[in-house]
């Protein structure tokens, strides 16, 4: 019960990633507002959960009318709002030459200004608490970038730079700001992502995910339960330290020489031998 008496706003709380921490939180005692753009998926995560532990709001993200109100309730719903986390996220492909303009800011605007939105509403609610902890989910793709993924690498590496600014500024009032890069997880986002890639491949889905992470060092995709227990410790007054923090969850990705990973695929060694 690392999380009891605790109030959290949790954003794309309808699937993948946002409802494990939403049945996770509310495990470890918080009560929580889990918002989405889909009504009926919010309300499907919230019969799953105890009477009374949970609370929704539709909305998106990228509305400052809509961040505020996710706010408004999660405070009248708990009295306060001691813990955020920016999940929502969009994740279209597009180099800079194809990408529509349009698509760009679509992206922008959900991943990188819609966590600006909510961080500005909830901030002086977290300050007149006497402070608070925001959990921005950012990527491995914010530090290594995707190809054909110009809009959200970008967008995901500004919110890793917005997670430092918060917490630089806030840190003082004893406002937390921390960011959560995972890797590949096994979600309904990434499955569409990669359906195309199944055909082109040959094999199905997981055919996909068995190649993805084939150079990986644990040589899986996370379960986004898995990515719960991190955003626990970094809400929890455990974590009380720990600020403007960008902490990995990519089962060893960023470790990896893609060159070298290219050259094991082959069966081939690395390094010469000596004489």
């Amino acid at each position: 019960m690392r999380l009891e008496g605790k109030v959290a706003l949790i954003t794309g709380g309808g699937a993948g990633i946002g409802t494990a921490l939403a049945r996770r939180f509310v495990a470890e005692g918080a009560k929580v507002c889990i918002s989405g753009r889909r009504q009926e998926k919010l309300d499907e995560v919230a019969r799953s959960l105890p009477k009374g532990s949970v609370v929704t709001c539709a909305g998106d993200v990228s509305k400052l009318d809509d961040a505020k109100r996710m706010v408004d309730v999660t405070v009248e719903f708990g009295g306060k709002i001691d813990v955020l986390v920016n999940n929502a996220g969009i994740d279209p492909g597009g180099t800079v030459v194809s990408l529509d303009p349009e698509v760009w800011h679509q992206v922008l605007e959900t991943n990188l200004t819609g966590p600006f939105y909510t961080m500005k509403c909830a901030i002086p609610h977290m300050i007149a608490g006497g402070g608070g902890s925001i959990i921005n989910i950012s990527s491995l793709a914010s530090v290594r970038c995707l190809p054909n993924m110009a809009a959200y690498c970008s967008a995901k590496a500004g919110l890793n730079m917005l997670t430092q600014q918060a917490a630089l500024d806030f840190g003082p009032a004893g406002v937390r700001c921390n960011a959560v890069l995972p890797g590949p997880v096994r979600t309904e986002m990434t499955e569409h992502s990669l359906a195309s890639m199944a055909d082109a491949m040959g094999t199905d889905i997981n055919g996909v995910f068995s190649k993805l992470t084939s150079s990986l060092p644990l040589r899986r995709a996370s379960a986004p339960d898995e990515i719960s227990g991190l955003c626990v410790f970094l809400a929890s007054d455990d974590s009380r330290y720990i600020t403007a923090t960008a902490i990995l969850a990519d089962g060893g990705a960023a470790i990896v020489d893609p060159c070298g990973a290219a050259l094991s695929s082959t069966g081939a060694t690395w390094g010469a031998e000596l004489r």
